[in-house]
């Protein structure tokens, strides 16, 4: 298998890596970003502690609460007039609970050593993860030297197998982002991404007017709280009496329990009616935005030139692999499809390995109350002989 692909195969342009060669040696420039201050954590090149090929290697974050940054050029693509299929595989090997998996397409003049978090970047893709409320699909474009994220939600996978990720970019502005080959999101990039200011805004000079009644209804101003309305929550208990075995002496002075009073009403409040000065919900009146401005084929990404993948992880532990860019969907298919085929393999293997760590712990368990046996039988012995020595003790006393 080739380990870097860039070439026209029926007019397509296809990037991939699959880290089948030592990511150091084939082109991935780590970042000095962090290491002065230790913040920079160490990558990997593996498959994990379980997968269904070992030889199946991938890149992996591998130091808890540290910052990872790396990039790899790429013979440039420009997708003017073209679809855009950025796609890679992620696995949280770890059981993710806070931390990043995206990938980054960056234009040219990108100063490798030191990318970081602030480096200009064309699109940003892939799952975020933390906690419980963060599990979704960033997806960003950069427009305008602005970074837009998207407004659409889409939830990411959380669990430590390995899952796909693709995310196609059309001509026509549209997109779709898939997990897995399963579509999570699709439309237009418009609708997604604020390219645009809006076209319509509230007037400015104009505000509800301060007389506006926009209540439909009111406190009836005839309505009155009857007389014998306020009563209390609880009562004392009419029925109990005082236990025959009660000592006021030992136990204090006895009362009588409190129980729900059923005269209660709770909190008294009027009725309501029909507000008479009701006029209705005030709408703003909208205006034609001086500001909003077209912008044309905000699918073009101009002259890519690098992928990057720049994170932060709480428990590290994350394998990227099988990076692809291209113009083919049906490429990124193929690929997708042949890296779905290994999803049970993986399972099965990890399943081994989990059957073997559960046989491990049985067997130290076992081997624990073996000992703790072992050491209570030497304990009786100990106990015994004690004992015999006192009897011999005794019968030198009487001798």
């Amino acid at each position: 298998m080739l380990l870097l692909l860039a070439l026209i195969v029926a007019n397509a342009y296809v990037f991939e890596d699959n880290f089948d060669a030592d990511p150091f040696e084939n082109g991935w420039v780590q970042s000095d970003w962090k290491k002065s201050d230790g913040g920079a954590g160490k990558f990997g090149w593996t498959a994990g502690k379980w997968s269904g090929d070992e030889k199946n290697k991938g890149l992996q974050t591998t130091q808890d609460a540290k910052f990872y940054a790396i990039t790899k050029q790429i013979p440039v693509f420009n997708n003017d007039d073209k679809t855009l299929v950025f796609q890679f595989s992620i696995k949280h090997e770890q059981k993710i609970d806070c931390g990043g998996g995206y990938l980054k397409l960056i234009g040219s003049g990108l100063d490798q050593q030191n990318f970081e978090g602030s480096s200009a970047y064309q699109i940003m893709f892939g799952p975020d993860i933390c906690g419980y409320d963060t599990k979704r699909v960033h997806a960003i474009f950069n427009h305008k030297g602005e970074n837009l994220l998207t407004t659409e939600k889409v939830t990411c996978e959380t669990d430590e197998y390995t899952h796909v990720y693709t995310m196609e970019v059309e001509p026509d502005n549209s997109y779709r982002i898939l997990i897995d080959g399963t579509e999570k999101g699709s439309g237009s990039m418009y609708d997604a991404w604020e390219f645009e200011k809006p076209k319509k805004i509230k007037n400015p000079d104009v505000s509800k007017p301060s007389d506006w009644v926009d209540e439909k209804e009111r406190d009836d101003p005839e309505d009155s709280k009857s007389e014998d309305w306020d009563q209390p929550e609880t009562i004392v208990d009419p029925d109990a009496e005082k236990p025959e075995d009660w000592d006021d002496e030992d136990d204090g002075e006895w009362e009588a329990p409190n129980v729900p009073n059923p005269d209660y009403k709770g909190e008294w409040k009027p009725k309501r009616i029909p507000n008479p000065e009701y006029k209705g919900e005030w709408e703003h009146p909208m205006i034609d935005n001086p500001e909003w401005v077209k912008e044309e084929d905000v699918y073009k990404r101009g002259d890519l030139e690098y992928v990057g993948l720049e994170i932060w992880q709480v428990k590290a532990g994350t394998i990227f692999d099988n990076v692809l860019v291209t113009d083919d969907k049906a490429v990124a298919k193929e690929r997708r499809d042949a890296v779905m085929e290994g999803y049970k393999a993986e399972k099965d293997a990890h399943q081994k390995v989990k059957d073997a760590e559960e046989a491990d712990k049985k067997a130290a368990e076992e081997e624990e109350a073996e000992k703790e046996t072992d050491d209570d039988d030497v304990d009786e012995e100990d106990a015994d002989l004690e004992e015999l020595s006192d009897d011999s003790d005794s019968e030198k006393e009487e001798l």
